[in-house]
């Protein structure tokens, strides 16, 4: 199936093919309501809609946001795309599935990225500043039995997602593992990582682990 990604579009990689092997193995309600937040090209999107969900895909980014539409004009799939931050644009709405391959690097500087690539990834000196508001917002917008299945790194700390996902109630476990090399951003930033204790010498791998949290009842 032809895709397209636009300039300055993040490029689906090891974290989207995890995302979507994980979505794939999900017992799907028929027409199940189905959002990906940050959807990028709108990669996991459109996996979710070829499973026949009906999709809403959100980015903060025009460029994203654009991406997603012609790939799904592309693959011929009904898939809504909202262009806005994180879950404001689905408030009041509730749905089966929540997908997010969220920014999780850390990185030297305290805050998002404003504009530009490196916000598809960068998210503050611990990684967390996407993370956290997503362990927040998301279980809100669960249908009962409903599930996120959320992409990390090791480094931006996966036991403080499952923590904050458990105290909003949700029963939140790692249902997957994988090493991969450092792209040029962690190559890049390495002597930092290991200042901030978060890697150890010249480390030139991390984890990246699916979150997979349930609503009860």
């Amino acid at each position: 199936m032809t895709t397209v990604t636009l300039p300055g579009v993040y490029t689906p990689q090891d974290d989207t093919d995890m995302l979507v092997r994980c979505l794939r193995d999900e017992l799907l309600p028929q027409h199940a309501a189905v959002l990906d937040v940050g959807t990028g090209t709108g990669a996991v999107a459109l996996a979710a809609a070829r499973l026949g969900a009906r999709v809403t895909a959100i980015d903060i980014s025009w460029r994203a946001a654009l991406n997603a539409k012609v790939n799904a004009l592309l693959a011929r799939l009904p898939i809504r795309v909202e262009r806005g931050d994180l879950l404001a644009p689905v408030s009041g709405r509730s749905f089966d599935l929540i997908l997010s391959n969220p920014p999780y690097v850390p990185a030297p500087t305290t805050a998002c990225p404003r504009r530009g690539v490196a916000r598809a990834w960068d998210a503050g000196h611990d990684g967390r500043l996407v993370l956290d508001r997503i362990c927040q917002d998301a279980p809100g917008l669960l249908k009962p039995g409903g599930v996120l299945l959320v992409v990390q790194s090791a480094l931006s700390g996966p036991e403080e997602s499952l923590r904050r996902l458990r105290t909003t109630g949700l029963r939140a476990e790692i249902v997957e593992h994988r090493c991969v090399a450092f792209g040029p951003v962690l190559r890049s930033r390495r002597g930092w990582l290991r200042d901030q204790g978060l890697i150890e010498g010249d480390a030139e791998k991390e984890e990246l682990v699916i979150i997979r949290a349930v609503r009860l009842g």
